[in-house]
């Protein structure tokens, strides 16, 4: 790539607050937005999960439609400039999960900019892979930036957990956190964007992508069991963005993950690590959003660089480079590593 990618701004609606400044805030200071949601569980209690605070009771793709107009808004009252000449990349779920509450892309994109007045002919492109979205739509923002087709490319992520199909499905499979199953997530919404331009406080270098056979409960083994985990998705996605970015894991200081509650998810994370870790003795911080704010989807990458943004214009990021991951159920992996630019 000629053009050097950098991530120049942040916006996001979340559970924990309704802006980037008060949802990083909140992430560092380790609240969440978890409470009683007014679907059922398993044993008939409220389910707890993390719906975003809205003024009005808003569902389906008009509840979404505000939240990433809130994220996109966000941005441009921090770069007015890049309202009129932007291109946006949508990431949203992938087109077969059970519940996705975004059916019609190019639809949602057109209400999206009905709100926020973006100009029309705005080019938009849908990236439909769920959680690792946001690194296909990274890859594709560098390419238009190196390419000279767009000066902006804003990358927005938005989805939800909370809706009826998808809570039926999930606690049928028993995938939801809940009295007698430890092993679950805490189902969310949120959105969240990011402004990519050729200069800003957080520089692209490396990115990779994968895949992992043995996904979550794949079943592929001639004897209908899970194929046995060994991260090799997670580990090439790590290497590749490593490679193009000239570090090794031991020289990263610190790394975001989009770690939802699932104990496959830290196994996978975990083997990926001490497969490629080499000579590191000090300690390496992880972090996650879901902590905080649940299984968001496709809007977890552009959060998880949003809290890389935040930690560097506000000087408590651990260190530089960082480097942020994500899988999908598919088997999806992805990764990047990013530089903070510092003032000469």
């Amino acid at each position: 790539m000629s053009a050097q990618s950098h991530i120049s701004a942040a916006g996001m609606v979340t559970a924990v607050g309704l802006d980037c400044a008060s949802s990083a805030a909140a992430m560092r200071a380790r609240l969440d937005g978890f409470g009683e949601t007014r679907f059922l569980g398993l044993a008939g209690d409220w389910l707890i999960g993390a719906p975003v605070p809205l003024p009005r009771n808003w569902i389906g793709a008009k509840r979404l439609a505000h939240l990433a107009a809130g994220a996109m808004v966000d941005i441009f009252r921090k770069v007015p400039e890049a309202e009129a000449g932007c291109a946006l990349v949508l990431c949203i779920a992938e087109e077969d999960r059970p519940g996705r509450p975004i059916r019609d892309a190019r639809d949602f994109a057109n209400r999206l900019m009905a709100i926020t007045g973006l100009p029309e002919g705005t080019p938009t492109h849908i990236v439909a892979h769920g959680r690792p979205s946001g690194f296909v739509a990274l890859e594709r923002a560098r390419r238009m930036i190196a390419e000279g087709s767009a000066e902006h490319v804003l990358i927005l992520g938005v989805d939800s957990y909370l809706t009826t199909l998808s809570i039926a499905h999930y606690i049928a499979e028993q995938r939801l956190l809940a009295p007698g199953n430890a092993n679950g997530f805490i189902p969310g919404e949120a959105a969240a964007a990011v402004l990519v331009s050729r200069g800003g406080a957080l520089r692209l270098t490396g990115l990779g992508l994968s895949r992992e056979e043995a996904f979550i409960y794949n079943g592929l083994d001639e004897d209908g069991l899970d194929r046995p985990l060994r991260g090799d998705g997670m580990t090439q996605a790590y290497a590749a963005a490593m490679e193009e970015a000239n570090v090794d894991l031991a020289h990263v200081e610190y790394r975001i993950s989009d770690l939802i509650g699932e104990q496959f998810w830290f196994k996978q994370t975990t083997l990926a690590h001490l497969r490629l870790e080499r000579g590191r003795s000090a300690f390496q911080d992880l972090w996650s959003p879901g902590e905080n704010v649940g299984n968001v989807g496709a809007a977890v990458v552009p959060l998880m660089l949003g809290m890389a943004l935040t930690a560097v214009e506000k000087g408590y990021t651990p260190g530089s480079p960082v480097l942020i991951e994500a899988s999908a159920d598919g088997g999806a992996c992805g990764a990047a590593v990013l530089h903070e630019v510092r003032a000469a």
